[in-house]
Parts: C-alpha cells; sequence; structure tokens
C-alpha cells in the first residue's frame, strides 16, 4: 500500500482508461512518478459490454501500477455527465443555496431524487450577478462506475467529471496565461471545449471524437471497427488543404480525407459554440488555443486547425509546471503529455483547493467519509465507555448485594398493588355498566332540542315568498314513525293507526329512529320555473343536519316529485316533495300505556 502522501489518480474515458501516482515533494511541488493508459474497444455497437471493458482495463491497471487498496481520485468522460452553466441574479449569501437548487430542478433532465449533483461559482461575484456551473448524473450511473473502481479493490475518495479536472490542470500548468484561451480536448467518443477568459470559465461537451472519425474510415472502406481503427492509427493523418499533393497510395490518401471530412464537421461545432460564448455568456472569443486528449496525436491536426482558426494553436502540456520523479522515462512522459491533463487535475485535488472542486460521490462513500471523520471520536467514545464499564462492573458488584434486598421489597409492594389494581378494574367495569345504562337518557337530554335546530335551519334557507314548507313527516327507512301532520282522523276524533308507532308486550312502544324527514311544500313559479325548488335543494345541502354530499348525483333518490302543472292551467302554485337523509339518527321514545 502507498505512503501517505501519494495521490493517485484514475481517468474513465470512454475508449482509454488512465492511471497515475503522484506524490507531494518538497515546498508542496506535485510530483508524477508514474502513469499507464489502457486501450478498450471504441466500437459504438459495443456499448452494451461497455462495463466489462471498463472493469478488464481498470483490473489491469491496478495489477500494472499496484494501486489495490489505494485511495482514488477518478473522473468520468464528460459525455457522462449532465453540465449546465447558469447565471444567478444578485442575491444574498443565506439565498443563493435555495436559488441554486431551484436552477437544478429547472436545468436537470431527471428527477431529482434519482441524481447525484454539485455545483461551483465560476469566477468572481459582481453586483449584476454571479455564475454557477451544475453538474449532475444518475444515481445508478454513478454507481456502476463506482463498482467498477471498487470492485479493483481501489478506494474512492474524490469523484469529479473529466473536462473540469482537465480545466484545475490548465490553471495550474498555464498561470501565466492572460489571454483569452480554448482547449481543444479530443476523445474517442466526443469532443471537450474548455474556455478560459480570466476567471471566467465554460465548457460544452461535442459528441465528435476519434470513434466517429474510425466509423467513417469503416464505412468508406467497408471494414470492421478494429480493422478500421487499426488502419487509422498505423497510417492515418489530416490531408492538408489547399494545392497538396496527394498520398501516393491512393487508400491512405482517400482515408486522410475522411479524416479531414470528419474534423470539419468538428470545426463547424467549434464556430458555433465560440458564437454561443460570446453572445450569451458574454465571453470573449479565444486567441490561444491548445490541442489535447489522445485523438490529438493525428499527424497534421495543428496544421487543420491553425488553417481553420487564424490563431495560434499549440499541444497542452499537462506536465509543465509538475516534477518527473527520476525513475519516470522523461520521453514517454513527454510523448504522452497532451493526454496527462485529467489525471493531474485529479492529483491536484488530494494537495490544496482547486478552481473547480466539485464533487459527485456516491452515497455510500459520502456515509464512509461521515465514519472517517468521526472515527477519532469513536475511538475515544470507545476507551471511555470501556473505563465506565469497568467501574461498573466494579460498582454492581457492591451493589448487587442491596440490589437483590430492594428487588425482594419490589416484589413484596407489587402483590400490594396487584390487589388494589383488581379493585380498581372492578370500580372501573361498574362505572361502564352505569354508562350504558344512562347513554339512553343522555341522548334524549341531548336531542331534547335537535327538531327545533333542525327546522329554525330549514326555515333560514327560505330566502323567499317564492316556496314553502307544508308538511314535515319523520321516516324510519322507508315508514312513517309518528302519523303525518296531515293524517286523516278517526270518526272518534283518534289519529289513524297508519303510521303509529309499534308497541312492544307489556304496553310499552318499541323504540325508533329517525334518519330521513320526508319535506313536501308549495311554490310559485315564475321566470326560473321549477328551479326555486333545486334552488332550495341546494342550499340545504349545505346544512349540517342533511347528509345531501353529491345531491346532484342523487336527485333521482332525493326529489319525489315536482309538479310542473299543465301548459294554460291556471295554478297559484305547484307541489314538491323531498327526502332528505339525516346525517346522525334521532332516537323517538316510544310511550308508557297508562
Amino acid at each position: 500500500m502507498a505512503d501517505k502522501r501519494s495521490v493517485f489518480s484514475l481517468n474513465l474515458g470512454s475508449q482509454r482508461v488512465g492511471a497515475a501516482t503522484f506524490s507531494l515533494g518538497k515546498g508542496g511541488v506535485l510530483v508524477i512518478k508514474d502513469f499507464n493508459f489502457t486501450e478498450i474497444l471504441g466500437d459504438p455497437a459495443a456499448d452494451a459490454s461497455r462495463v466489462k471493458q471498463l472493469e478488464v482495463a481498470v483490473d489491469e491497471l491496478v495489477g500494472q501500477m499496484k494501486l489495490a487498496k489505494s485511495p482514488i481520485h477518478w473522473a468520468m468522460a464528460g459525455q457522462s455527465v449532465f453540465t449546465r452553466f447558469v447565471k444567478l441574479p444578485p442575491l444574498g449569501n443565506e439565498n443563493v443555496d435555495k436559488l441554486v437548487a431551484f436552477e437544478a430542478q429547472q436545468n436537470v433532465p431527471f428527477p431529482m431524487n434519482e441524481v447525484v449533483w454539485d455545483y461551483q461559482f465560476v469566477g468572481e461575484s459582481k453586483s449584476e450577478g454571479v455564475e454557477v456551473v451544475l453538474v449532475a448524473i444518475k444515481e445508478d450511473a454513478l454507481n456502476e462506475y463506482n463498482d467498477v473502481v471498487e470492485d479493483s479493490s481501489m478506494r474512492t475518495e474524490i469523484v469529479d467529471v473529466a473536462p473540469l479536472a482537465l480545466y484545475n490542470a490548465f490553471r495550474y500548468n498555464y498561470a501565466d496565461v492572460e489571454k483569452p484561451s480554448l482547449v481543444i480536448d479530443i476523445g474517442a467518443r466526443s469532443t471537450n471545449l474548455i474556455f478560459f477568459d480570466g476567471q471566467r470559465a465554460f465548457t460544452r461537451n461535442i459528441p465528435v471524437g476519434g470513434a466517429m472519425i474510425t466509423s467513417n474510415i469503416a464505412k468508406e472502406f467497408r471494414l470492421p471497427f478494429a480493422k478500421a481503427e487499426e488502419k487509422k492509427i498505423k497510417s492515418g493523418f489530416v490531408a492538408l488543404g489547399g494545392a497538396y499533393a496527394d498520398h501516393e497510395d491512393p487508400e491512405i490518401a482517400a482515408m486522410s480525407k475522411v479524416i479531414r471530412n470528419t474534423l470539419s464537421r468538428l470545426q463547424a461545432e467549434i464556430g458555433r459554440t465560440t458564437s454561443f460564448y460570446k453572445s450569451q455568456q458574454g465571453g470573449r472569443a479565444p486567441e490561444l488555443i491548445y490541442l489535447a486528449g489522445g485523438c490529438s496525436g493525428l499527424p497534421y491536426i495543428k496544421e487543420f486547425f491553425k488553417e481553420k482558426q487564424h490563431i495560434p494553436i499549440e499541444y497542452f502540456n499537462a506536465l509543465r509546471n509538475i516534477s518527473l520523479a527520476p525513475e519516470l522515462d522523461s520521453e514517454k512522459a513527454a510523448r504522452n503529455a497532451h493526454s496527462l491533463g485529467e489525471l493531474v487535475g485529479l492529483a491536484l485535488r488530494g494537495i490544496g483547493s482547486c478552481p473547480m472542486e466539485l464533487d459527485l460521490v456516491p452515497d455510500d462513500v459520502m456515509r464512509r467519509r461521515d465514519i472517517t471523520k468521526r472515527k477519532p471520536y469513536l475511538i475515544l467514545f470507545t476507551f471511555s465507555l470501556f473505563a465506565l464499564l469497568i467501574a461498573g462492573v466494579v460498582y454492581f458488584k457492591k451493589g448487587a448485594q442491596i440490589a437483590e434486598e430492594r428487588s425482594t421489597e419490589a416484589r413484596m409492594e407489587h402483590a400490594q398493588l396487584g390487589k388494589v389494581d383488581r379493585d380498581i378494574m372492578a370500580v372501573a367495569k361498574e362505572k361502564e355498566d352505569v354508562d350504558l345504562l344512562y347513554l339512553p337518557l343522555r341522548e334524549a337530554v341531548g336531542d331534547r332540542s335537535i327538531w327545533l335546530q333542525i327546522l329554525s335551519d330549514m326555515n333560514s334557507r327560505l330566502i323567499n315568498d317564492l316556496i314553502w314548507l307544508v308538511e314535515i313527516e319523520p321516516l324510519s327507512g322507508e315508514n312513517s314513525v309518528t302519523p303525518a301532520l296531515s293524517a286523516s282522523r278517526s270518526s272518534q276524533g283518534a289519529p289513524s293507526e297508519m303510521g303509529a308507532p309499534s308497541r312492544e308486550r307489556g304496553g310499552r312502544a318499541a323504540e325508533s329512529y329517525v334518519d330521513t324527514l320526508r319535506v313536501r311544500g308549495l311554490y310559485r313559479q315564475n321566470q326560473s320555473g321549477e328551479a326555486v325548488v333545486y334552488g332550495l335543494l341546494g342550499r340545504l345541502a349545505e346544512s349540517e343536519f342533511f347528509d345531501l354530499a353529491d345531491y346532484e348525483k342523487k336527485k333521482s333518490e332525493i326529489v319525489v316529485v315536482v309538479e310542473t302543472g299543465v301548459s294554460g292551467e291556471p295554478r297559484w302554485a305547484h307541489a314538491f316533495e323531498f327526502k332528505l337523509p339525516l346525517k346522525r339518527r334521532i332516537r323517538m321514545h316510544g310511550e308508557k300505556k297508562k
């Protein structure tokens, strides 16, 4: 396992996986001790096996560089992460986090509970507002990448994004460059554009890279992707524009033109991005361009961009301000300096503050960090607890006899309290029986004014003289509980038996409950016709006494009849009848026989 002063970087590129080992030299200087790359199949048709290929590539690098059990800083390719630069209005520091969270919800194209995201302020705060960069990745994709890393026996410490790690490497190595600059990082699947202008920054990922060049060669020459990639590496170059003679081999000359055509598409995207950066982000056009990435090693690619951009073009040197360890091959380092930017940027996160310090670690890593931070306190707590346990053992041995004596006293007291508890339970049962006995009386007292309340409520809803009630009859189900107010009387002057309360044996009337009121009334027709009746029904639905929820859907059950009369028939009023269910049943107490 490496010493504590070592820093380890891993870049999970789309076609090339790189790893490097750094150490901290005297005066805080970063020293590169070793690095290596492993190529994986870049065929877009093989995406289904990409994770397995990454596992093999990472395992190979771990074995070559002896990175097992090492804490690692790793980065994902730019196309794997959603990145957005957002301008914020000027707000107080206490409101910035809320505003950034709101902007993230508006811009991230995934549900926020399914992503891991972070943000970083870009440049200096100004009165007209500040700019932040938002980065987000779906949680399941992040966990998949992290499993590849940690299953190779490494331990994740920091998770970064490749173009932003490259941004830190440029700031560290080219701090003396004051002109607005552009780094063109040409990878296998895509190209990252990183704009630098003072303290400002802007990045964009373009889906044009080395794999597209290879796919176009494969299509042109009808070759498998792997054969086309081999052909590109062996003899591919960028065809020069203007009056230059073609290569003597017609096949190589044709391939060079395919490469040039693909890069011309990339050039067009660079032009559009630069225009957007100037018009929408307020930046300046670059005056210097630096080429980085594995595909930037194609012959004559520098001349191609110089011809198109008309500004100085250089290769990015990620080791410009990095010291080389004595055991490192300097020629190998020089050949690969333009491809080491992400690895250097990741290492810089371990030696001090960086301009970009975004971190997309999974939840498991975040919990592990918290445990690591608390570890000294946990150790101290464990020793303290152990000491307390020893003191406790001594104390409890001395107190065992006292505890036994008090336990005996407690058992005796428990027996006495058990008798009291049984007495209390008996009294409680007696009280429950009394409550049940007097429940009808309490209900009767509570209902003594219920009819006055109901009649008063109904009267308050007769808002004009177009409608009035003539009969209110209480019902139990469909049966009348008492004779209707308009019921006929017998010849002796006694009420008829229809609807009278039933009698129990011994002369006691059986108790009934009123659950419905049958209401009959009259209304005078005006221009609104029977709407007067339905208006009353709607007002009764607002009453606290009637169960008329969704009464419009139940009109056929509630409205028994509404007479409209015959056209031309002279009538001063028309009858209507409602059946209004009550929200609460009302007890009707029977009579005792004299």
